[in-house]
């Protein structure tokens, strides 16, 4: 308007910043759910892998729907979980990796990020849980591993929840490594540890005895109490936060496969 200085360049250029950074954060934000969310291009495998990706990932999606729908539920302590909503604080969940079947089940479309590895098994198990509504971070060791730990803190910087196998993926079984403490001191989110045991099921021949409910079979699932790592936490603290969790998941287990024998 005429008698009204006009901006000079730096004037502009400070006033449109903020609304540039939300245009960028919003892409960023758009380009995260896209590469968890959405299935993978399988353009780099044959034609025989892609249809056995996707017929894997059908197979297994199927099998879990049509056993998970039978199963009679009791749950243990989910006042945890209802905390950690109120409090707006991002979740780790945390379980050993034998209990994935029910697991995913159990807490499917909840939009939780977890980690897969970059590789044909790695595809079609991303394929079935996506359909779920799980995403997926690809990556299990190496360099993959660490581009798939700076996904999931992405993740739970943009406010979704992400979650570990914490013995995966090879063991030794029921260890648990410092995956999910690391990523709770780099974000701030609350770890929440759980398990599931089912009264009936099949056990694999795998390094983890993988269990398969059996159809019509009950089950438990126990929360364990939240576990919050500080961000600027001593090495003595971090160690402290892993054998908690380490000891919160062993006595999980123990209830919980003690549960159908009491």
């Amino acid at each position: 308007m005429a008698g009204q200085p006009s901006m000079t360049l730096g004037e502009r250029l400070n006033a449109s910043s903020p609304r540039r950074h939300a245009r960028r954060a919003a892409i960023d934000r758009a380009e995260l759910f896209h590469q968890v969310y959405d299935m993978a291009d399988l353009s780099a495998y044959t034609v025989t892998d892609r249809w056995l990706i996707k017929g894997a990932g059908l197979l297994f999606y199927g099998l879990i729907a049509l056993i998970g729908r039978t199963v009679r539920w009791t749950i243990v302590d989910w006042h945890h979980y209802e905390a950690l909503r109120r409090s707006g604080r991002r979740i780790i969940y945390a379980f050993w990796h034998n209990r994935v079947f029910l697991a995913t089940w159990f807490w499917r479309q909840r939009g939780i990020v977890v980690m897969t590895s970059p590789s044909f098994d790695g595809e079609y198990i991303a394929r079935f849980i996506q359909r779920f509504g799980y995403g997926a971070a690809r990556g299990s060791s190496g360099r993959a591993a660490s581009r798939a730990f700076r996904q999931m803190a992405a993740c739970l910087d943009s406010g979704l929840d992400v979650a570990f196998t914490i013995d995966g993926p090879r063991g030794p079984r029921y260890v648990a490594k410092p995956g999910a403490v690391r990523l709770a001191m780099r974000t701030g989110a609350a770890i929440l540890p759980f398990h599931i045991s089912a009264e009936h099921y099949w056990e694999v021949e795998s390094w983890d005895r993988f269990q398969i409910p059996r159809p019509f079979t009950r089950a438990v699932i126990l929360l364990g109490r939240p576990i919050c790592v500080p961000m600027e936490g001593s090495p003595l603290e971090i160690a402290g936060r892993q054998t908690e969790l380490q000891a919160t998941l062993s006595d999980l287990r123990r209830r919980g496969d003690r549960w159908w024998t009491r």
